[in-house]
């Protein structure tokens, strides 16, 4: 017989090891990203009396493709809609920690004599906090529904994304292995020139695709069509010199705007979960004793350095951003571990060479330490604020639970001069982005493609004509398109320099639009294009010049013909939008502060579960609303009072954000148990035969009082050698008639005694 590879006894070896330490670590109520890293341990090569792996450069691209479904299960999570709408706060309090913690990373191993990339890399994983472990430790110490979690949650959110630029500033790093300013800025300018470009893109093309095929798509279909998207992008971003990780984030982040994208969370978390796994499980092969030995102290002071660090700048981070001190102590305290994105950084700087092994090892030392430290540390944070609260002057309380401090922004629908100039500014940006990746794309099929089959002066034609005419709606936008007409000319009559400011913007639109043709024109018509017409140098510079300038002008004057530019937009602006277009309505952008809507699914454990609307606490408790229901395909819209409510019943609910967060715990009362055991079911299978002189002989079944009698389902008669399955009520019994019916035991034995000559067991 061929034996297998060993791949296959090495993922034997993982998942059995993994599953057993998960179960403990479930069973212990730790976090069980700790039980993959122990059992990775276990089967590592550094632990002598267990089994190890073999093959494990078949591993280390299975963990790989683990990592690339951990970023892709976070960009569907992840909302730029709801970054937008919790940015001021939580994006004020993460940056504050990740620059504090950044410093405070390099200065550690400086002074603990690391190298230069070893310094960076150790800020870079000391800097982004652990989502798993603090929503565990919110779901073990029943948190989710205090005030501060929802702000942990969005600061979560944001480190994530701070984590994925963090990759792309390392990577750079990695390569050059020196710190390049310039070089570091030219990175980062290409990595918003392709996220945008890629969003733009992917919102565009990906969620019209899905609205086409969508009758078609099954969740078979579906699994494989999101999972292609996945490793088309993360194969892009590698093209582009990004990390995988970036790709899966982005087309995650692109999915989670369309109306898939709960289904399609739904059918990867397994895959996600089974990668995972793996991927934890290879980091604790990575842990080596004799480091840990040899590097003891270190691990000690890292841990310490952490655990005072962190939490205090987010909370100075949550005081500057106006939150009060308790919300801000409760908040900052859940923030002293790092986790998962600190393990992939690690992978980054061994995978590139950069970081010394021993960083690792020490990493997920001090992760593990501090994960076991992060319950009591939540639970700490209550008594140092009643400690602080008793020490701290009166005045100074006063000053910092005040709702009125931070930062705070304006809202209202008056445009200023410069919410006006960053309009214009954004829009020029956008379009630019998309014209020159439409370039870059048309240059290639008029070099490669248009070339090979029309030769000389026509494929250059050919060429130049397909290029102005995909770039022209872009370039009519960024050159002629205009927006807020009648407040333009406010602002403009409003004083002569916001009018010497709006014509300068205007001019210059105007001009990016020529520079562009002009460079269109020089790549197509270029030196030896006009050879061959007899045209020399000084001349043919001028003509491109020319023929730019007049396919500008051509531009303003078919402004009328460029009205499907706005399709596109609207097109662009509907997928965007399309999943919150499902909701009943939209929360205006004035009331989102003190108003929201959220879907919750009734369970059937729920005391809500069977009660009318009027019959619930839903107004007096919680001052929230029903305002629609889905029930399978069927939306019920603004429900009466007397509208009962089912079981899986999908309800849109309208009201605080504080209110809905107490509330979805008595909706959604789920148990995390996969397998419920009942007690033993005493309902049997019986059968007894009609006998001949049985007064039963010739009675129909509806007639023979057995159902009411006895609560006995007959569900077949064996009847001549033929069974007659779930006969029907007019059937009559017949004599040696063998009945086949279920009942609980001392029904059924009550049956057979109460006319023990008729009916006898068989």
């Amino acid at each position: 017989m061929e034996s297998l590879p060993a791949l296959f006894s090495d993922l034997a070896l993982i998942l059995v090891t993994a599953g057993i330490t998960t179960v403990i670590f479930k069973w212990l109520k730790q976090p069980v990203v700790l039980g993959y890293i122990i059992a990775g341990f276990l089967i590592g090569p550094n632990f002598e009396w267990f089994p190890v792996i073999n093959d494990h450069t078949s591993v280390e691209t299975w963990s790989e493709i683990g990592m690339v479904f951990m970023l892709f299960g976070i960009g569907l999570e992840f909302s730029f809609k709801k970054l937008k709408k919790v940015g001021g706060t939580v994006g004020i309090t993460a940056l504050t920690e990740l620059v504090t913690m950044c410093l405070v990373g390099f200065l550690l191993g400086k002074l603990l004599g690391w190298s230069q990339m070893d310094c960076i890399f150790l800020g870079a994983m000391l800097s982004i906090s652990s989502t798993t472990i603090i929503a565990k430790a919110f779901d073990d110490m029943k948190l989710n529904r205090e005030k501060f979690s929802g702000n942990v949650i969005g600061e979560l959110v944001v480190e994530d994304l701070e984590a994925v630029l963090l990759m792309v500033i390392l990577s750079t790093l990695a390569v050059s292995k020196t710190f390049d300013g310039m070089q570091l800025v030219t990175s980062m300018l290409k990595l918003g020139f392709f996220l945008l470009i890629w969003f733009i893109g992917g919102i565009f093309i990906v969620p019209t695709v899905l609205r086409w095929s969508r009758k078609f798509m099954s969740e078979e279909t579906l699994t494989v069509f999101a999972v292609g998207l996945c490793f088309m992008m993360v194969v892009l971003a590698n093209v582009a010199g990004f990390s995988s990780a970036l790709g899966a984030f982005i087309m995650g982040s692109i999915l989670a705007e369309t109306l898939e994208a709960e289904m399609i969370h739904k059918l990867t978390t397994p895959i996600k979960n089974l990668f995972g796994a793996i991927f934890f499980v290879s980091v604790g092969m990575l842990v080596d004793p004799k480091i840990l030995v040899d590097y003891w102290w270190q691990i000690l002071v890292v841990t310490m350095v952490l655990l005072l660090f962190k939490p205090l700048s987010n909370v100075i981070g949550r005081l500057l951003a106006g939150l009060g001190l308790k919300q801000s102590i409760q908040g900052g305290f859940c923030f002293c571990q790092i986790g998962e994105f600190s393990f992939i950084i690690a992978s980054l700087g061994l995978s590139y060479g950069v970081i010394d092994e021993f960083l690792y090892p020490i990493i997920v030392s001090v992760s593990i330490i501090t994960t076991f430290i992060t319950p009591y540390a939540i639970k700490a944070s209550l008594p140092t604020y009643k400690w602080l609260s008793g020490h701290f002057p009166e005045r100074w309380l006063n000053h910092l639970e005040s709702n009125d401090r931070g930062i705070k922004v304006k809202s209202g629908k008056k445009v200023s001069m410069a919410s006006f100039m960053g309009r214009q500014v954004k829009h020029i940006l956008i379009n630019v982005a998309i014209v020159i990746a439409v370039l870059f794309i048309c240059f290639w099929i008029g070099s490669e493609v248009v070339m090979k089959y029309v030769q000389g002066i026509g494929g250059v034609a050919i060429s130049a004509a397909i290029t102005l005419v995909l770039v022209s709606p872009f370039l009519w936008a960024i050159g002629f398109r205009h927006t807020l007409v009648k407040t333009t000319h406010k602002l403009m009559e409003h004083s002569r320099f916001n009018k010497t400011m709006i014509l300068i913007i205007f001019i210059l639109r105007f001009i990016i639009v020529w520079v562009v043709a002009t460079a269109v024109m020089h790549h197509f018509f270029n030196g030896a294009f006009w050879s061959h017409l007899g045209i020399g140098s000084p001349y043919f510079r001028f003509i491109n010049v020319a023929m730019a300038l007049v396919y500008t002008f051509l531009l303003r004057v078919m402004s009328p013909a460029m009205k499907f530019y706005k399709r596109i937009e609207d097109n662009f602006q509907g997928n965007l939008n399309k999943r919150q277009s499902t909701q009943v309505f939209a929360i205006p952008e004035i009331l989102q502060e003190n108003c929201h809507l959220q879907k919750m699914t009734l369970s059937p454990d729920s005391e809500y579960s069977g009660k009318l609307i009027k019959e619930t606490d839903f107004r007096d408790n919680y001052n929230v609303s029903v305002v629609s229901v889905e029930r399978g395909k069927q939306l019920f819209e603004l429900p009466k009072s007397d509208f009962q409510l089912y079981p899986f019943d999908k309800i849109t609910f309208v009201g605080h954000e504080d209110h809905l967060r107490l509330l979805v715990g008595k909706v959604e009362v789920f148990d995390d148990t996969l397998i419920q055991e009942h007690e033993e079911s005493e309902v049997d299978l019986f059968n007894v035969q009609v006998r001949p002189n049985s007064p039963y002989v010739g009675i129909a079944l509806k007639d023979s009082g057995l159902a009411e009698n006895f609560d006995a389902m007959i569900i077949a008669i064996e009847r001549d050698g033929h069974f007659i399955l779930n006969p029907s009520a007019r059937i009559a019994f017949q004599a040696d008639d063998l009945v086949w019916f279920v009942a609980q035991k001392d029904k059924a034995e009550t049956l057979m005694k109460y006319n023990p000559e008729a009916i006898q067991n068989a």
